[in-house]
């Protein structure tokens, strides 16, 4: 890798973004396949009530990582902003003040994850059924999230640089050696939703060690040296200015989708099983709504960083209409296929019918869901990270939370959880639609 980094600041727009979304949208795949294998496996080896126990903790486990990201995408944009100014004294301070954090983020994130799994889960109405499995699965998990925490580190690393390639190889080896790990302890050892969880830790932490000795053979501008990683005050300030925003309406987010879940929890283990087998499948349809968040922010930040207002413009919208395209695209597939698909993880026909029920509620709006997702992605590589937190955790949370508190016991009814994700996105798209287009979000010297 010691060869450079070809950057986003030049060439053709359309091939920049698309080739640099197509390694992580490949790459998530592959990461989404090792997430949905844990599921397929552990759904017919050991039974509806082991998959309703892994699956409800997905909500706990996505608040945690996603204040990680939100930290990771802001600290990618400085990184991607010095990165197309060709600063490269403060990339290299970037990229070690990141590592810094990274490591003091997942000591936390392992200490407190392992000893408050217990309590967050009876908070969350998990059934005594599927307790002590879901117990053991996110403390397992938890106890190796470190690994988890730094790979993410370092991909934030690599792909503000342009590099989305050697992401997609260390996910597809991680990805094998998941599902190898998998058939092993849970099918060969029988060690049970806990085989399942140290598959998982494992197969994160050999991704994280392989881009850590990427990194300390790159470039000098962002080579990792082991001496040099200590926090930086003034670059941790603005990763902190950028990444917190963003961490924490991730944070916010996930802490409603926990609400979500303990509702979905008090409808018992079929409605569980099912939700949880749909929230797999519905992994797939955010594979091109995370690419192209990750290729915007950083094409954004770079192409700022280089002061080309007008390529950023032109990128904006070529990857909002795409991500949103590919969405539906994938949205539609699931609406058509979503009785095949449940059925692959638990053929009880209970489960099946609440999972169909759900992919037929909220398939069709990943259009949507895209749009608001990509919209906040471009204004973040543009450091304006206040309003979308503010649209996300409003809609997101506030609005989320109140129609469940009032439209679920006024109806008793599962179809007034599986309505409120699509409500929900379609009022912060129009909200961020009207922002987008009115705020001026560039720099004047972009003119019109």
């Amino acid at each position: 890798m010691r060869r450079s980094v070809e950057p986003m600041t030049g060439g053709s727009i359309w091939k920049r973004m698309i080739f640099f979304a197509l390694p992580i949208l490949l790459g998530n795949l592959f990461q989404q396949l090792y997430n949905t294998v844990d599921s397929l496996i552990v759904g017919n080896f050991l039974g509806s009530s082991a998959l309703a126990a892994v699956t409800s903790s997905g909500s706990l486990t996505f608040m945690m990582v996603g204040f990680l990201n939100g930290i990771s995408s802001g600290a990618g944009v400085v990184a991607a902003t010095f990165f197309g100014a060709g600063d490269r004294g403060n990339l290299h301070r970037t990229v070690h003040t990141m590592v810094a954090f990274g490591l003091a983020f997942g000591l936390v994130m392992t200490l407190l994850g392992a000893l408050l799994s217990p309590q967050i889960l009876s908070w969350m109405d998990t059934p005594e059924s599927v307790m002590e499995e879901a117990v053991t699965y996110l403390q397992i998990y938890f106890s190796g999230s470190l690994g988890l925490v730094m790979y993410n580190i370092f991909v934030g690393i690599l792909q503000a640089v342009g590099d989305s390639r050697h992401p997609l190889y260390y996910l597809i080896f991680s990805s094998f050696l998941n599902l190898v790990l998998d058939l092993l302890f849970i099918g060969v050892f029988h060690m049970g939703v806990g085989g399942a969880a140290i598959a998982t830790v494992i197969s994160q932490a050999a991704s994280a060690v392989l881009c850590f000795l990427l990194l300390r053979k790159a470039e000098e501008s962002y080579r990792l040296s082991i001496r040099e990683i200590r926090f930086d005050r003034k670059i941790l300030g603005q990763i902190i200015r950028l990444g917190f925003p963003a961490g924490a309406q991730n944070s916010i987010i996930s802490f409603a989708n926990i609400i979500v879940q303990s509702h979905i929890n008090a409808f018992g283990e079929m409605v569980m099983a099912g939700y949880g087998a749909y929230t797999k499948i519905e992994g797939f349809g955010f594979l091109p709504i995370i690419s192209f968040m990750m290729a915007l922010t950083t094409f954004v930040g770079q192409n700022l960083g280089a002061r080309q207002y007008d390529r950023v413009r032109k990128g904006a919208r070529f990857g909002i209409l795409m991500s949103a395209l590919l969405a539906e695209l994938i949205g539609l597939a699931i609406f058509l296929l979503a009785p095949y698909l449940i059925a692959a993880f638990d053929p009880t026909p209970e489960v099946v019918r609440f999972g169909v029920e759900k992919a037929r509620t909220a398939a069709l709006f990943y259009c949507v869901l895209a749009y608001s997702h990509s919209v906040c992605a471009v204004l973040r590589g543009a450091g304006k990270v206040l309003f979308p937190m503010g649209i996300m955790g409003f809609f997101w949370c506030v609005v989320r939370v109140a129609f469940l508190m009032v439209m679920v016991p006024l109806t008793e009814s599962i179809q007034a959880v599986y309505w409120v994700y699509p409500l929900t996105w379609s009022l912060s798209s129009v909200s961020l639609f009207i922002y987008y287009r009115m705020s001026g979000w560039l720099p004047r010297a972009a003119g019109e």
